[in-house]
């Protein structure tokens, strides 16, 4: 679809005020296709805060908000209002911030995970339905080129009938009592009434596990899972070892710290089948290596040698380029966008969205119920229920 001539989205942000990392990036990657123009937002907690990020970006007087109920009721209301709004609080924000938008028609752009507890994701979940707008989370890996690729070839059959999946995200930034020193990150991540039960595998096992889910298809039916909190005092793990059982027979193991001393943000992906196998690390995004069953290994790059139109079609640049992080974020943001003004002449307009969706966020809550219940009871056998 052709998004160009289209009116730019009205977009609206809760959270991300000064200082918060992760609001950057959202508002960075909205620009980057120029699909849409942020124009209001409740960017802090406290109204002083909110209003002074609000100036920093250049948001009008009127529609900056110091609460986001207030902003949802008005945004609604007035003529030009938002079509969407970016969420990037803390987790335990989510299900409140997203209902109030969601009730009034307006698009939810969410960072992950979904909520921080399963009771939230379900009413949210309703919410959602009930609502009609789209709900898209952001999780951004899903946006790589070669992500996309690999996720095509799977389908089309090039690893033949999938046997394993094995995928891991190791960071080393809180090997230490990091929380305990003001930072603000580490503070809310590691805090159980915020980021919910889940630590590291919340963080970024949710976005190891859908990382899997989304280029292989296969869903982890069940799970036996050890955490552990190593830094003392800590209250959610921060590693996790993690057995998968996935549909049709498929078997996966999954590992999540950071607590890993060398690894920056070390996620990485093996696939294997009867007929070949696919490897991609994070960390160098553009290449994808397929080796084919008693052959060897194949370099395939980003936009150049082996890249197919999966890939190409949401690469921007040429080959041997630097491509990843802002623009995976990017490419979310565009299929959202797709969808925006899909509706916008037909409200029923529907199809298969690439963009994450509530159904994933659900998927991602119960992969932490599950990986918590089954460490307490010493590593049994968990079913992923949601």
């Amino acid at each position: 679809m052709d998004t160009a001539k289209e009116p730019r989205i009205k977009l609206g942000m809760v959270g991300g005020g000064r200082d918060a990392f992760i609001g950057a990036v959202h508002r960075i990657a909205a620009r980057m296709d120029d699909h849409y123009q942020l124009v209001a937002g409740a960017f802090s907690s406290t109204e002083e805060k909110s209003l002074a990020s609000a100036k920093d970006l250049g948001i009008a007087e009127d529609r900056a908000y110091g609460d986001y109920t207030e902003m949802a009721k008005r945004e609604a209301r007035i003529k030009n209002g938002i079509e969407a709004v970016a969420i990037v609080t803390p987790n335990h924000m989510h299900y409140p911030v997203a209902r109030e938008f969601l009730k009034r028609g307006i698009h939810v752009i969410c960072d992950k995970p979904l909520t921080s507890t399963m009771a939230d994701a379900k009413r949210l979940a309703k919410s959602a339905e009930s609502s009609g707008a789209l709900f898209a989370l952001t999780h951004n890996y899903t946006g790589y080129p070669m992500v996309r690729q690999a996720r095509d070839m799977i389908r089309s059959g090039s690893l033949g009938k999938i046997r394993v999946i094995q995928v891991e995200y190791a960071q080393d930034w809180l090997s230490t009592k990091l929380e305990e020193t003001g930072q603000k990150q580490a503070g809310w991540r590691t805090d159980p009434e915020r980021s919910g039960a889940g630590g590291s595998i919340g963080d970024i096992g949710t976005h190891a596990l859908n990382l899997a889910t989304f280029v292989t298809g296969h869903k982890p039916e069940s799970l036996c899972a050890d955490l552990d909190s190593f830094v003392d005092g800590r209250q959610l793990d921060d590693n996790a070892h993690i057995l998968l059982r996935y549909n049709d027979g498929v078997k996966g193991m999954l590992w999540s710290s950071q607590v890993a001393p060398g690894n920056e943000n070390a996620l990485r992906l093996r696939v294997y089948g009867t007929d070949g196998g696919l490897e991609w690390a994070q960390e160098d995004p553009n290449y994808l290596w397929h080796t084919p069953l008693g052959e060897p290994k194949r370099l395939l790059t980003r936009n150049g040698s082996g890249a197919n139109d999966a890939a190409t079609s949401v690469s921007r640049i040429p080959p041997g380029h630097p491509e990843g992080y802002l623009e995976g974020f990017a490419n979310i943001y565009t299929d959202v966008a797709q969808a925006i003004i899909a509706r916008r002449s037909d409200d029923k307009a529907k199809g298969e969205y690439l963009f994450p969706t509530i159904h994933d966020g659900l998927a991602g809550m119960a992969f932490v119920n599950a990986a918590v219940n089954s460490s307490k009871r010493g590593g049994a056998w968990v079913k992923l229920e949601f």
